[in-house]
């Protein structure tokens, strides 16, 4: 019999409306109560409910420090993990977790609901149950999936690939540049192919995290002195530019001097494509192959999410910048298609 930990942080799944009528968590076991069906779940099921249970628009890297913490303390005793966990910011979560937990040898599983629990059309009580079948995947007693993953509307998904696109669909989430892991209909469909595959089963734990970072999203008619103003936030170690396309951005020697001035300092700059489905390619056109020139890092195919907290991963090595650009154009934890 598997043995799996069900980490409650909170989130849409298990909201109800207060006296004022807005939506806030409530406890774990009023979570069971609606799920009758867990108690009687063939594997050995127990559950840690965060003492201060949040809303995810709340997340950030000391939440996923002390989520990690949770999941490295038990560890041993388990043979997978169900986190369940507001869907705004679920992508982020996953991503950072797995950077921060690499080479697993058991699944992490986030799930969640676009309605709350108590509400008779939810799709929490499926997301839970289905994810716990996942979890409990095995061969001679070994766990099959052995990655940080989100489950959502009968599909498996790469946690580090996954991205919200719909704030009203029961399938709220895709994978818009790795196919699934997984399909749940009347069968489970598990693609072992699309496994993330490593070469020890030695568990590597880093959790720390430089968040001084911005996003620079590009659009028709910027002016240099709105990127200058962000180049100059306080403090920044790394920035994210959102761009066009394949990668492309404004040939502006303005805007172009000012992101060149930030790299020259030591910062890194990360291209990520504003488009949801290709990659970066810089060079491909002219108006990215000054990117190239002046130090720009490709993210490829990297989601924003994944972009976004690799960049706080890696800053938080306090590693020298060439290091740091070589770590984010490879893949830690298939984030990147190689």
């Amino acid at each position: 019999m598997q043995r799996i930990l069900i980490i409650y942080t909170g989130g849409t799944i298990g909201m109800i409306k207060n006296e004022k009528g807005f939506l806030q968590p409530f406890s774990f076991e009023h979570l069971i109560n609606y799920i009758p069906l867990l108690k009687s779940f063939p594997a050995s099921i127990s559950s840690y409910s965060f003492d201060e249970l949040i809303d995810s628009s709340n997340a950030d890297p000391d939440f996923w420090i002390k989520l990690s913490k949770i999941i490295i303390k038990n560890y041993d005793n388990y043979d997978g993990f169900l986190i369940l966990h507001g869907t705004d910011t679920m992508a982020f979560t996953a991503s950072a977790l797995s950077f921060m937990l690499q080479n697993l040898s058991k699944p992490i599983i986030l799930t969640g609901s676009q309605l709350p629990i108590d509400l008779i059309r939810t799709d929490g009580r499926e997301n839970i149950l289905a994810a716990l079948e996942l979890a409990c995947m095995n061969e001679n007693g070994t766990p099959l999936i052995k990655e940080v993953c989100v489950y959502f509307e009968n599909t498996l998904y790469r946690g580090n690939r996954t991205t919200k696109f719909s704030a009203e669909n029961f399938d709220a989430f895709i994978s818009p540049n790795f196919p699934s892991i997984a399909e749940v209909g009347i069968d489970i469909k598990l693609h072992k192919q699309n496994l993330l595959k490593t070469n020890s089963d030695k568990l590597i734990v880093e959790n720390e995290f430089n968040n001084n970072i911005a996003i620079l999203k590009f659009f028709p008619g910027i002016k240099a002195e709105t990127v200058e103003a962000i180049c100059n936030i306080k403090n920044l170690r790394g920035l994210i530019i959102e761009t066009y396309g394949s990668g492309n951005a404004p040939t502006d020697d303005k805007i172009l001097k000012e992101i060149e001035k930030v790299i020259n300092k030591g910062l890194v700059v990360l291209n990520i494509s504003q488009c949801t489905v290709g990659k970066v390619q810089q060079g491909k056109y002219e108006t990215s192959v000054k990117l190239n020139d002046i130090g720009v890092v490709s993210g490829k195919d990297m989601t924003i999410e994944a972009a976004t907290t690799k960049l706080m991963f890696v800053l938080g090595k306090n590693l020298p910048q060439s290091e740091m650009a070589k770590l984010l154009e490879n893949s830690i934890a298939g984030e990147i298609s190689e």
